[in-house]
């Protein structure tokens, strides 16, 4: 039985511009559910509303028209902002953005303090966070020391230590060298799989993409195709129609097929790829 944990409701939102007098809608008419421990990426290119709809889950925006719901409360409902921002975390691109404090664990500390929650089980969330993201060990660093991936992981137990449902990842790992990106992806997988905690993802790279359980892609405020990885991916034109591209692997297969050799067209890895080529054999 699928359990709901966000829901959109015919959600439109406009940014103002010029006085109040000129409006743009960021989101149109968006029909959106997202299940508990799901993992789910959103995709779109620069523009297409892939982070408005992420504040809108954080309340961090509210919606122009329509209804966002997170776990049941209505995000318009501003006597329950807390309570939405410790169900729902957000992790954003820059982690110099979302560290404030000079030691790990102290830094990891701040969201459950600010949500009132006593001293002794901070320490036990502090704690708890920082292991589920292989963090532990470096509790007592200073975080400018550490690395981009090391830094993300951070920001990550912050939002962990408050006992999210679900965890919001805002293009976190687009300022991160392909080491860091790998690491913090493995750290979402796992949270996902072994603490059934939601995951969405919004990233430019098709490969973190291939991971998910269904993918929404976004273009202009509106959602044009979702489903599984498989069945976006598959539609190379499309993608690339829309400006956006396929794993790379994906993209080669499709292009052995246009030349004539008979593959499947939805492989997403290598190990795929080198299977259908050995059955050519």
């Amino acid at each position: 039985m699928k359990n709901t944990i966000i829901e959109f409701e015919n959600v439109t939102y406009e940014y103002e511009k010029l006085d109040n007098i000129i409006q743009e809608k960021a989101l149109n008419n968006l029909n959106i559910e997202v299940n508990q421990g799901e993992f789910l990426v959103i995709l779109g290119r620069n523009g297409s509303g892939k982070s408005t709809l992420a504040k809108h889950i954080n309340a961090l925006l509210l919606p122009s028209s329509g209804n966002v719901t997170v776990d049941g409360i209505d995000t318009k409902d501003l006597n329950r902002i807390w309570d939405i921002r410790s169900k729902t975390g957000m992790v954003f691109q820059n982690p110099d953005n979302q560290i404030i404090a000079t030691i790990v664990e102290e830094d990891v500390a701040f969201g459950p303090e600010n949500l009132g929650v006593p001293s002794e089980q901070i320490r036990i969330n502090v704690d708890e966070a920082l292991k589920m993201v292989d963090m532990y060990e470096y509790r007592k660093h200073e975080p400018h020391l550490l690395s981009g991936g090391q830094k993300q992981r951070v920001a990550i137990a912050g939002t962990l230590a408050m006992k999210p449902n679900c965890i919001v990842f805002d293009e976190s790992t687009a300022m991160l060298d392909p080491a860091g990106r790998k690491e913090v992806i493995k750290i979402i997988k796992k949270l996902n799989s072994e603490n059934n905690i939601t995951a969405i993802l919004i990233t430019h790279y098709m490969e973190e993409a291939i991971e998910a359980d269904r993918i929404i892609v976004l273009e202009e405020g509106n959602v044009i195709k979702e489903g599984t990885p498989r069945q976006i991916f598959e539609d190379v034109n499309t993608m690339k129609e829309i400006g956006l591209d396929v794993p790379e692997v994906t993209e080669l297969a499709h292009e052995l097929n246009k030349n004539g050799i008979n593959i499947s067209k939805n492989i997403l890895t290598v190990d795929e790829l080198v299977d259908e080529l050995c059955r050519l054999k």
